[in-house]
């Protein structure tokens, strides 16, 4: 067979491939089908015309009838008949084993493009694969808009460039398996630059992600704090068309309290917020004796005494906060109007009485450091005992009032006196008066009035 494959490296490289292995199977055949077709070397051609006879002798035979080639033997151990069936067997394996390999390399190449396929489906899209293949329970792809741009763009890009990257990969794959068989450490490789790629996926659905997520905590906060505003907005509005009732404004109503009884007293709908610090401002008229009892209370669970005015008996009249007692320097019991104006900050404890604009007194160490609680009862004309209940005749409120307002600030001497010379109307951002923010019981009456005419008509 040497001659007809020729001599030397080509040969030898023939030999080594599986085509060349069988290229010389079939050679082989061929040769021992042949018989005695070929001339031995060394002997002169027949001449023409001539003609032979072979006959078949045994393997173990000797004689010189028609000799058979020489074949090559692998260690002289085995016949060439068996010889040939062990490399015709080798070679079927070989190729048995590359097929196995080319299949499971088709089938990882297979599933990593599905899933390039539904990463790419998702793009611009629900989002639902970006949530089945990153992570359970993200919502990767909601319904906000995914701002900056660069993001995007720059997910498509590397998409793309996965997609074409892997789609060479393919190909690279297949030369190579098309003539020889796989390397032994081909699948590994193939694994870490599948792997590769997986990660740098991730790594831009996570970018996007926390873009997303920014995106989104900034817009609901902005959301938020305008939808605080507007519904502050329209609570004011609602307030002011509602409260149009038989009065010219909703604001020019006085509450009459006229008899000392535990059951008369008016009730402000809205409860205050927490609170360190406050300004409570209202028109007064009593000339009841002895004192003219609680203008207001505020109780909250827990303390029935979280905020109190009153003038009970020959005493002072009194502020308490928390149960701390502070006596104010006011004398509003002549039967005229008398705007009242306190204010007071949890710093320090630092307190303020106003009489028609005038500061007639300040003090500090009233329950210093400690917030108004939320959630209370306002009563106006009693005193509680309990929250919302439990009133004591003989410190019941004698009298009227009206403009009873609440702010969550300490207001400025001079905007205290605008608002007693009438200059000005700064309805209270805690508690405004507005008459359907009043209820009356017992028998406690509103009725309308202008408290800066009638206080011209005391004078």
């Amino acid at each position: 067979l040497a001659p007809r494959l020729g001599a030397g490296r080509p040969a030898e490289r023939a030999l080594r491939s599986p085509a060349g292995m069988l290229l010389v199977a079939v050679g082989f055949l061929l040769a021992v089908a042949a018989g005695g077709r070929g001339s031995p070397a060394g002997e002169q051609e027949s001449p023409p015309g001539s003609r032979f006879v072979c006959t078949s002798l045994p393997l173990d035979a000797t004689g010189a009838g028609c000799p058979l080639p020489p074949v090559p033997m692998q260690g002289g151990a085995l016949p060439p008949e068996e010889e040939l069936k062990a490399m015709v067997l080798q070679l079927r394996e070989t190729v048995l084993q590359q097929k196995e390999t080319i299949g499971s390399q088709r089938d990882a190449i297979r599933e990593l493009t599905g899933k390039l396929s539904r990463c790419e489906g998702a793009d611009g899209k629900s989002g639902g694969a970006w949530k089945n293949d990153v992570g359970k329970g993200k919502d990767t792809m909601g319904d906000l808009p995914r701002d900056p741009a660069q993001v995007i763009d720059q997910l498509s890009r590397t998409m793309q460039t996965l997609k074409d990257r892997l789609e060479s990969l393919e190909h690279q794959l297949r030369a190579n398996v098309s003539y020889a068989a796989l390397p032994s450490d081909l699948r590994e490789m193939l694994q870490r630059r599948l792997g590769d790629l997986e990660r740098q996926l991730l790594s831009k659905v996570a970018e996007l992600e926390d873009e997303k997520s920014l995106l989104h905590n900034e817009t609901s906060a902005h959301r938020q704090k305008t939808e605080t505003a507007l519904n502050a907005l329209l609570e004011r509005v609602s307030e002011l068309e509602k409260g149009n009732s038989a009065f010219k404004s909703p604001d020019e109503f006085k509450v009459s309290l006229p008899l000392r009884t535990n059951y008369l007293y008016g009730k402000i709908k809205k409860t205050l917020p927490e609170l360190y610090a406050f300004t409570v401002c209202l028109w007064l008229r009593s000339s009841a004796s002895p004192g003219i009892g609680t203008p207001f209370s505020y109780a909250v669970p827990g303390q029935a005494n979280e905020i109190v005015l009153i003038e009970w008996g020959n005493n002072p009249i009194e502020l308490l906060i928390n149960d701390k007692v502070a006596q104010l320097p006011l004398f509003i019991s002549d039967g005229k109007w008398h705007h009242i104006c306190i204010t007071w900050t949890t710093r320090d404890g630092m307190w303020e009485a106003f009489q028609d604009g005038e500061k007639l007194g300040t003090g500090e160490n009233l329950a210093p450091w400690h917030p108004i609680k939320p959630g209370g009862v306002l009563i106006l004309g009693q005193e509680q005992d309990t929250v919302g209940g439990r009133f004591d005749a003989t410190q019941a409120f004698v009298g009227e009032m009206s403009q009873f307002n609440i702010w969550d600030r300490v207001l400025k001497a001079e905007d205290i006196m605008n608002i007693a010379n009438c200059s000005i109307n700064m309805p209270g951002n805690i508690i405004p008066w507005v008459d359907n923010n009043v209820d009356v019981f017992g028998g406690a009456t509103k009725w309308p009035v202008e408290t800066c005419e009638e206080r011209l008509l005391d004078l």
